[in-house]
């Protein structure tokens, strides 16, 4: 009961202020506080007041935010352990097995890469002439081995 009257006290008052506004050729700011004010009116007559109020007073309400509350903090802790960890079960047995195999290989690569690191790169061969201008793309494909 008391929630309801305040509620359209403060509607009676915003609209008071939207008039003042209105008044003084602001339209736009009018109807925007117009609008603002008969919200909580709104909120009274559609029940939502008196269902919060319920609410607010009730200890079985209280206990099972108290419980959504306990869910949440249990499902965040499982979400840190789990990025600690790295991953869940059927990823950490996927990554130690790819661990054991001897030959780490890209999946689209032919041999393995690994092993190409050690050699030397090459020295292109001095060009004609002619071929300069492909000097730098030729040494620039011997590098990556193409």
């Amino acid at each position: 009961m008391i929630a309801e009257t305040v509620c359209s006290a403060v509607s009676a008052a915003g609209l008071g202020i939207a008039v003042v506004a209105a008044y003084r050729k602001r339209y736009l700011t009018a109807v925007r506080i117009a609008a603002y004010s008969l919200v909580p009116i709104g909120l009274v007559m559609t029940g939502v007041v008196e269902w919060l109020a319920d609410t607010a007073f009730s200890p079985t309400a209280w206990a099972g935010f108290g419980v959504l509350g306990v869910a949440w903090v249990l499902f965040m802790t499982t979400r840190a352990v789990e990025r600690r960890r790295g991953g869940t079960r059927k990823e950490r047995r996927a990554a130690a097995r790819a661990a054991d195999r001897p030959d780490a290989v890209a999946p689209a690569a032919t041999a393995p890469s690994l092993g190409q690191g050690s050699r030397p790169a090459s020295r292109p061969a001095p060009a004609s002439r002619g071929d300069e201008d492909f000097s730098d793309i030729e040494a620039i494909l011997k590098k990556h081995g193409i």
